[in-house]
């Protein structure tokens, strides 16, 4: 049984449900001192980074929880009603509730939505209004002082996810900044949000992967998390197809929208059908709209037990 209602909401209708290492070593050179010297810096400077915590792969080797939302519109999420710091404080804490049901590292992160879906059609008649770079960098930046994830999610209305990915390829070469894409907000020809739950193909997800995946390359990054929400069967068409390859990347489908606890985990279990053995699973509570809100000890003991779970 699949439940309605997702994430995030129409911009003007904010009270509806709708809501491993790749460094290159450089010989060093047998001619002179300083050519030896110089070899070694660049050894150095030629090291990847790492993720919080260590490490260059994302699973399995840490689970995830976050905060999602718009820094710039409470109503959209729980991570827009504190401050960059109130904000990190919240995240931590919901890590360390979660630390005592998981062996694995819990790291606390944010999802912050990067392109919001709206109900104007706006300048570029795509449905979807992108925040800047400038407008993300605080809440970002933040993030990254106090050693908490971000993943950027993307709403693209008539817009596409690869297109949309591209436009944040320069907070993409940070080390700790993944992607998320919500095909509950990719619109149609013809489509407006909350007309219909939108959807995307597989062929086009994997278009946003290549992008995602070269970042990864070209930047000798770890790997990055990729957040896949899906509520329903049709929100990703061909869903079998998804490529999986990219060792560049880790997958999560991410198990979206409100209600019981009973309706949540058929749906969760639904969608687990058929997933590939190579993208995990993830799960969202809502503080409000959920009857009741699972605690953490409840939400790790869904089998199998999520890898990201994200608060809204």
């Amino acid at each position: 049984m699949i439940f309605s209602g997702c994430g995030a909401n129409s911009e003007n209708t904010q009270d509806s449900n709708a809501s491993s290492s790749a460094a290159t070593e450089s010989s060093a050179s047998k001619e002179s001192p300083a050519a030896s010297s110089s070899s070694i810096s660049d050894e150095t400077n030629q090291k990847p980074a790492e993720l919080f915590g260590g490490g260059t792969e994302i699973f399995p080797d840490r689970r995830f929880v976050a905060l999602y939302g718009s820094p710039e519109n409470a109503s959209l999420g729980v991570l827009g009603e504190y401050s960059p710091q109130e904000a990190v404080k919240q995240a931590k804490t919901l890590a360390e509730q979660y630390q005592p049901f998981s062996k694995e590292p819990v790291q606390p992160a944010f999802e912050i939505i990067a392109t919001v879906a709206s109900s104007e059609a706006g300048e570029d008649g795509d449905y979807s209004r992108e925040l800047s770079v400038k407008k993300l960098l605080p809440l970002i930046e933040e993030a990254e002082k106090n050693g908490v994830y971000v993943i950027l999610d993307l709403q693209p209305g008539h817009d596409t996810f690869p297109h949309q990915v591209k436009q944040y390829e320069e907070l993409l070469k940070r080390p700790n900044v993944g992607i998320g894409l919500d095909p509950e907000w990719r619109l149609a020809p013809g489509q407006m949000h909350l007309q219909q739950i939108g959807s995307v193909d597989a062929a086009e997800v994997n278009e946003a992967l290549e992008v995602v995946a070269d970042v990864v390359k070209q930047e000798k990054l770890p790997q990055k998390l990729v957040v896949l929400h899906q509520f329903t069967q049709t929100m990703i068409t061909n869903r079998e197809l998804i490529d999986t390859s990219h060792p560049e990347l880790a997958l999560t489908i991410h198990a979206d929208g409100h209600g019981t606890p009973d309706l949540k985990k058929d749906t969760y279990n639904a969608l687990l059908q058929g997933l590939s053995p190579e993208i995990y699973p993830s799960w969202k509570n809502f503080y409000d709209e959920d009857t009741p809100t699972l605690s953490p000890e409840q939400t790790y003991n869904l089998n199998p037990k999520p890898w990201v779970v994200t608060y809204q």
